[in-house]
């Protein structure tokens, strides 16, 4: 998919004050310290389209970005080690779940994971609960340029092992690195070819 517009269209404290849900949507989302920000960046192509802080939890509003003018890329608060008080991520933690159950045109969660890292029990807890509630995700792996191809294979079985714990068949996944603007492309050619199957079978929102 070529990147022809790439336009900011709001940031909302509430999910009903999201765009009208005219246009199908992906959402990305992950631990505040998981690069979601970078990633959606290179991918887009873009050096500050979504706001990169030092300070995990800086994204802290439901951001709407309206792409090709076509679909809406949609930029989650993280979860996790943001440094904010429990009452305010219990706060965003409504926020992101209201958000997911509730927004109608919702095609598919990009949930992203550090591949440095073994199956952290938060992410997996999500995807589990992404699951029973029928919200369809694909796993986004991150900071691949971090490692070696071997490590990153290891790493992605290791991953895969842990999620056939829970599914029959382990969810579609992406690896990506911003550093390098790798993987990208292969998240766009998914949107695409998603786009192309709902407007084929004519889904209204």
């Amino acid at each position: 998919m070529l990147i022809k517009s790439v336009e900011f269209i709001k940031s909302s404290s509430k999910w009903q004050e999201s765009p009208d849900p005219q246009f199908p949507e992906y959402a990305f989302i992950g631990r505040s310290n998981v690069g979601k920000s970078s990633l959606i960046n290179a991918i887009m192509n873009r050096k500050n389209l979504a706001k990169i802080s030092q300070t995990p939890g800086k994204t802290q509003l439901i951001n709407h970005f309206l792409v090709n003018e076509s679909w809406y890329l949609t930029d989650l608060p993280g979860y996790g080690y943001a440094k904010v008080s429990k009452s305010l991520r219990k706060s965003f933690e409504k926020l992101i779940t209201n958000y997911i159950l509730n927004r109608k045109n919702l095609v598919n969660l990009f949930v992203l994971v550090d591949i440095r890292h073994s199956p952290q029990s938060i992410d997996m807890e999500f995807m589990q609960w992404c699951s029973e509630s029928g919200i369809p995700f694909a796993l986004v792996f991150t900071k691949s340029d971090k490692l070696k191809p071997k490590a990153i294979e290891n790493k992605i079985n290791i991953y895969r092992e842990e999620l056939l714990n829970f599914w029959e068949e382990a969810p579609l996944s992406f690896v990506t690195s911003a550093e390098k603007k790798e993987g990208g492309d292969l998240i766009l050619d998914f949107i695409e070819e998603t786009n192309k199957i709902l407007k084929e079978n004519k889904v209204q929102f």
